[in-house]
């Protein structure tokens, strides 16, 4: 499982038009899944992504978790982050999940991640729907997680 996390001022998903996820503060999550991922993963994750210091404390130094700042996270499926571009010009997505493992394990961070920073905290966009995600990345700072051996 890989995530790539960017921290934010703000980030909103949306599907034709229609807001699903908007947050302040905080969190705009990528999760992409691979095969041979599981749950143990989702939630190794979550709790990576929850305690990740990333926030700056008083001093200007990222010392301080989404959690220490009452912050919030927009969670998005994106099985592109397992593209492999080492032959040719067109991705290959072989190594990604099939779509019913990866809408799994997709729920299951969200459920995960829900449980350590609060549910009201979590918003999401859809997966599997073609979404426009927008963001400032404050920084900007960008973090790759990944439970890949």
């Amino acid at each position: 499982m890989k995530l790539l996390i960017q921290r934010a001022a703000h980030g909103s998903v949306s599907v034709d038009g229609e807001v699903l996820g908007r947050i302040h503060q905080g969190l705009v999550i990528l999760v992409g899944v691979r095969s041979g991922d599981g749950v143990a993963d989702a939630v190794a994750l979550a709790r990576k992504t929850a305690m990740l210091r990333i926030f700056v404390d008083g001093e200007g130094r990222m010392n301080r978790s989404v959690l220490d700042i009452g912050g919030e996270a927009l969670v998005i499926s994106q099985f592109t982050l397992y593209a492999d571009t080492r032959k040719g010009n067109r991705p290959s997505f072989i190594r990604a999940a099939e779509p019913s493992l990866a809408n799994d394990l997709y729920l299951a961070y969200i459920a995960a991640l829900a449980e350590q920073i609060g549910k009201d905290r979590v918003q999401t966009g859809r997966f599997g729907a073609d979404m426009q995600v927008e963001l400032l990345n404050d920084g900007p700072v960008t973090i790759e997680l990944s439970s890949d051996p």
